[in-house]
């Protein structure tokens, strides 16, 4: 088992549970130090509220637990839109883990390259992105 397969099945389980509620199937989970500080799933359906993505929801709720995030690793099976990818940013988050490209609004891609970017100078240094493959 590698170091990274028990976060993503954290969040594929986190998805499934969207799904099952009407939502995009995202999940996700904040790691510090080995440990889950935060996880949530997508719930912009259920709130009415573009903004309550599961990464942010994570952040937050990590946020809830202890003062930063500054340093974590942020897991998620789909990559972090560019309304999650300045979240990710504002905060700190030092890798994104994600397994599935969500296509033009990724934030990665080249068109709105906000998670990856080294040239925004109001960031520090952008987070290490590694695009997973589960392994079945």
């Amino acid at each position: 088992m590698d170091k990274h397969s028990k976060y993503m099945e954290r969040c594929m389980e986190l998805a499934a549970i969207s799904a099952a509620e009407g939502e995009s199937p995202v999940g996700s989970v904040l790691v510090k130090d080995g440990i889950i500080i935060g996880e949530a799933s997508e719930k912009s359906k259920q709130l009415n509220d573009v903004t309550r993505h599961a990464e942010v929801l994570a952040i937050l709720d990590a946020l809830h637990k202890q003062e930063s995030c500054e340093g974590a690793t942020l897991y998620t099976n789909v990559e972090p839109c560019i309304l999650c990818s300045y979240v990710i940013r504002h905060h700190k988050i030092s890798e994104v883990v994600f397994t599935k490209s969500c296509g033009e609004l990724g934030g990665t891609g080249t068109r709105f390259n906000l998670l990856s970017a080294n040239d925004i100078l109001s960031w520090k240094a952008a987070p290490l992105v590694t695009r997973y493959s589960i392994k079945k």
